[in-house]
């Protein structure tokens, strides 16, 4: 581990340092009223900001998040777009992009990270970079001082995990089920399990997403995880036309449920 954390890993552990559990929510970039969004969710009590930079093929991305991603192109988005207006945006919390490798890739390695340290974006997720591949990409981060969320998948092995948790930064991100992101009618075992699993092994913020859709089953997974990333739920009600205050609304009730 580096000496000091970055701004997100140290917002997540004061949040744990005071008794709580984090929430992120996560927004697409580029979707409606996306940055008034994002603030209102800060507002009513994100602890940090998850941002998708729209992409083509999101493989990971189940029907909600991919109609985003579709309708956001569809509005021109680029994503140097996404990241010009991340760093117009005082949200005043951390903020995090989650972005397919290919967009890094085709900016240039060194490039996409600098900009996005110029842009004050403090994290980065790549959901289908490996770690065995991850090299190249998490030099350039760490040059930059980007801190490089990495996941943690169900299927691996705890020898694999405590790899992962010793690469990461900012937080561990444990993939809550097998399968794509999006709402379901319960929490899925698999992602208790997960939480203990990686509690077991790192002592840096374990918080769990995909499959996390209400906040009851926010607030089961941090009965272990030290937080909850929630996705599909946020932007479904931007898809519904309910703009930056439903999802104010809605993260504030997150945000009690975690209390």
């Amino acid at each position: 581990m580096g000496a000091d954390p970055g701004p997100l890993e140290a917002a997540l552990r004061a949040r744990r340092s005071q008794g709580g559990k984090a929430l992120v929510p996560y927004l697409t970039g580029g979707l409606g009223d996306w940055l008034a969004a994002l603030a209102a969710a800060a507002d009513a009590g994100a602890d940090a900001l998850e941002v998708g930079i729209p992409f083509s093929d999101p493989v990971m991305d189940g029907p909600v998040i991919q109609q985003a991603n579709d309708r956001a192109l569809g509005e021109g988005i680029t994503p140097l777009g996404v990241l010009d207006a991340l760093g117009r945006l005082d949200a005043g919390v951390p903020l995090a992009v989650m972005a397919y490798y290919n967009i890094a890739f085709r900016f240039g390695l060194e490039r996409f990270a600098s900009v996005l340290a110029e842009r004050g974006v403090a994290a980065a997720i790549l959901p289908d970079l490996p770690l065995e591949e991850a090299g190249p990409w998490t030099a350039a981060a760490d040059a930059s001082g980007v801190e490089t969320v990495l996941l943690a998948a169900p299927t691996a092995s705890d020898e694999r995990l405590q790899r992962i948790c010793a690469r990461t930064r900012g937080f561990v991100y444990g993939v809550g089920l097998l399968g794509v992101t999006g709402v379901r009618g319960e929490l899925a075992s698999s992602a208790v399990v997960m939480a203990e699993r990686l509690k077991r092994l790192t002592d840096l913020p374990v918080l769990v997403g995909v499959g996390v859709g209400t906040p009851e089953q926010a607030q089961e997974v941090c009965r272990v995880a030290d937080g909850a990333v929630v996705g599909s739920a946020v932007v479904r009600r931007m898809l519904d036309g309910g703009g930056p205050d439903a999802v104010g609304e809605l993260v504030g009730r997150f945000r009690r449920a975690l209390e």
